[in-house]
């Protein structure tokens, strides 16, 4: 079984989608300028659109990387400016160390547009029907569903 850490973020009314979007990213990427969060800060208006629509206010976020999976939730309207149910703190790890995925839960109706337009902008940030669990990623469960094993060619020296 693999670790699992949560954190919950503070949204609308107190802050905007799309800041809370960037609040994620903080997160995730540590603070760092370059790399995974050009990605990230590509698919804003994306997540934003997603957190707007509140489902990851039941169905998380959801990061696997070669460590520990790491499910974000959101907080809205009275529970967004109490805020006492949030815990945005750093993570003691990486969340995006090596072959690192984003999930993004959405409502059924939107999974069409929201998977084309993020492929557009990332292979490694897809979506999926909130409720919808997640494996160890989306595009490693799509990249596998194909493949059969050969007894014969793999017993070969």
């Amino acid at each position: 079984m693999s670790t699992v850490a949560s954190r919950t973020f503070v949204s609308t009314p107190q802050r905007d989608a799309h800041r809370t979007w960037e609040a994620v990213v903080d997160l995730l990427t540590q603070g760092q300028p370059d790399g995974p969060r050009e990605e990230l800060d590509a698919v804003g208006g994306i997540a934003a659109s997603v957190i707007a629509d509140r489902t990851p206010a039941e169905s998380p976020i959801v990061v696997t990387c070669d460590g520990p999976r790491t499910r974000i939730y959101c907080i809205y309207d009275d529970d967004a400016v109490d805020g006492s149910d949030a815990n945005e703190d750093a993570l003691g790890f990486d969340p995006l160390n090596g072959d690192w995925h984003v999930s993004l839960p959405c409502t059924a109706d939107d999974l069409d547009w929201v998977q084309v337009a993020l492929k557009e902008h990332s292979e490694r940030i897809t979506g999926r029907t909130a409720g919808e669990p997640v494996t160890k990623n989306d595009q490693a469960s799509e990249e596998t569903a194909g493949l059969t094993l050969n007894p014969d060619e793999f017993l070969k020296s």
